[in-house]
C-alpha cells in the first residue's frame, strides 16, 4: 500500500495549480483551508485526478470537493489507498 504524504501532495497541488500566481503552497499548509491557499474547486478536482492517475486511489468528486484542507485530502486519499480494490 502506497501512502500519500504532504510533500508529494504539495508537489501535485503545485502541478495542478499551473501558473496561478494567487496560489500559496509554501510552508506548513496541512491545516490551512484550500480557499486561504488560493486553491479553487476546479484545481482541487484536477489534483484528485492526478492522485488517481499516480497512485490508483479511487477518489469520488463529491468527497474531494468537501475536503477543506490538505490534511482532509490526504486522509481521503490514504483511506482510498488502504481500501482493497
Amino acid at each position: 500500500m502506497t501512502i500519500l504524504d504532504l510533500p508529494t501532495l504539495t508537489d501535485i497541488l503545485r502541478e495542478c495549480a499551473g501558473e496561478d500566481e494567487d496560489v500559496e503552497l509554501s510552508g506548513d499548509i496541512l491545516d490551512v483551508p484550500f480557499a486561504d491557499l488560493g486553491y479553487d474547486s476546479l484545481a482541487l478536482l484536477e489534483t484528485a485526478g492526478a492522485i488517481q492517475r499516480r497512485f490508483g486511489a479511487p477518489l469520488q468528486d463529491d468527497a474531494v470537493t468537501q475536503a477543506q484542507t490538505p490534511r482532509e485530502l490526504l486522509e481521503l486519499a490514504n483511506r482510498a489507498l488502504a481500501t482493497p480494490a
